[in-house]
């Protein structure tokens, strides 16, 4: 098993690694042919493997099995090689169908880390809780901006998140009320940063119903946001993710009172937004500050005002509800939309630490298994065709 770990190639560029230094090593320790690909982008620099006693190299030819974290430029792809990556092409996004079509060409094997899962249908590797922290951190950080009350320096500015705890302690926040959406990965790892923060957590009832001396967060799930468009009860939520098209939204009951809105939902095509531009025009809607961790790109979105992600470098940017419209941020009558796509690249280190953990728990010990179910379902791309489980995608790759 020779893996290469290549460096990221994508504009603009990820500092994330899929394993550091240390975690290379405790691999080649156990047998593991690895050998990095140069890279002046990382957030561990080269010297860091070398010093590992890590092999680094420009050629990757001689690798079967090539690990990155984002899209792979098409003219860098390798034929006939096994690649894992996350290729947001799953949910047939359209500026990746030329991605999917060059994969098959070359007959690469793409196992695409989101869809890794355990035999329950878990995913066991993901930056998701990552996401979530900066995400969190941003919210904040941009409700700062708007009101000038407190200033918090950005996380991408910090060593870890251990300085970024530290600097908590040095700000206070209002009494503002915050909507965070989502149990999973993403919406725990906000919930940390908002507990650290000093936040208050309260339950979705209290929220709408009560006010509060000191600011809170409550973080709710499908049968808070979301109804049966039947009106029948609401009890079973595998029914909902099976069939997202017969519910309507149930989000308004949370417009007048939040004041930040951070989402970390996995959203399908099928399920209702949260709320319409038209509702953001009305004046119950107090809303002014939107993290969109999710980040689907509106109009297929659960937030109408997602229009495109933002950047690390230029992290947000205003909507206008009168018009529908991008403007410029931090002015009274426009919602700040806060959507980085690529949040743990503000916190590469930790977030690439615990990633390689994952990696090395969970998926190495299935690429030593030829049959291994793990690696089939995951497979989108092998043998110049689409994996078994990955035919839904066939109008998409042929550009039907």
């Amino acid at each position: 098993m020779k893996i290469g770990i290549i460096k990221e190639g994508k504009t603009p560029p990820d500092s994330r690694v899929p394993l550091d230094p240390q975690q290379c090593r405790q691999l080649i320790d156990k047998g593991i042919d690895i050998v990095v690909q140069k890279s002046d982008v990382r957030c561990y620099p080269d010297q860091d493997y070398i010093d590992a006693g890590v092999p680094m190299s420009d050629d990757m030819s001689d690798r079967e099995i090539l690990l990155g974290v984002k899209e792979v430029p098409i003219d860098l792809l390798l034929n006939d090689k096994t690649y894992f990556f996350f290729s947001h092409t799953i949910k047939e996004q359209a500026y990746n169908q030329k991605l999917l079509q060059a994969i098959v060409d070359k007959r690469i094997r793409l196992i695409d880390y989101e869809v890794l899962t355990d035999s329950e249908g878990r995913r066991v590797i993901a930056f998701g809780k990552y996401a979530g922290m900066v995400g969190a951190h941003n919210a904040i950080w941009t409700y700062g901006m708007r009101t000038n009350l407190f200033s918090l320096s950005r996380m991408k500015d910090m060593y870890n998140y251990k300085q970024a705890k530290e600097s908590y302690n040095k700000i206070e926040i209002p009494n503002i009320k915050i909507v965070l959406t989502g149990t999973g990965r993403v919406s725990n790892g906000a919930a940390q940063v908002l507990n650290d923060m000093g936040l208050q957590k309260v339950s979705p009832d209290d929220y709408i119903t009560k006010s509060y001396s000191y600011p809170v967060y409550a973080q709710i799930d499908i049968f808070n946001y979301a109804k049966r468009k039947d009106q029948k009860r609401f009890d079973d939520k595998n029914d909902f993710f099976d069939h997202p098209e017969k519910y309507e939204s149930d989000f308004e009951q949370f417009l007048p009172m939040s004041d930040v809105m951070i989402n970390g939902i996995y959203w399908d095509n099928a399920a209702p937004a949260f709320f319409t531009v038209d509702q953001m025009r009305r004046s119950q809607f107090g809303i002014k500050v939107i993290a969109d961790v999710t980040c689907d790109i509106a109009p297929v979105s659960s937030i109408p005002s997602t229009l495109r992600a933002s950047t690390i470098e230029d992290p947000v940017f205003g909507f206008d509800p009168a018009t529908g419209e991008e403007t410029a941020p931090f002015q009274p009558n426009v919602v700040d939309m806060m959507t980085i796509d690529n949040l743990p690249n503000e916190m590469p280190r930790d977030a690439s630490t615990a990633f390689g953990d994952m990696f090395i728990e969970y998926v190495i010990p299935q690429l030593k298994d030829p049959q291994s179910q793990m690696i089939d379902k995951a497979t989108i791309a092998v043998d110049g065709n689409l994996g078994s489980h990955f035919e839904y995608l066939r109008s998409y790759l042929e550009g039907r």
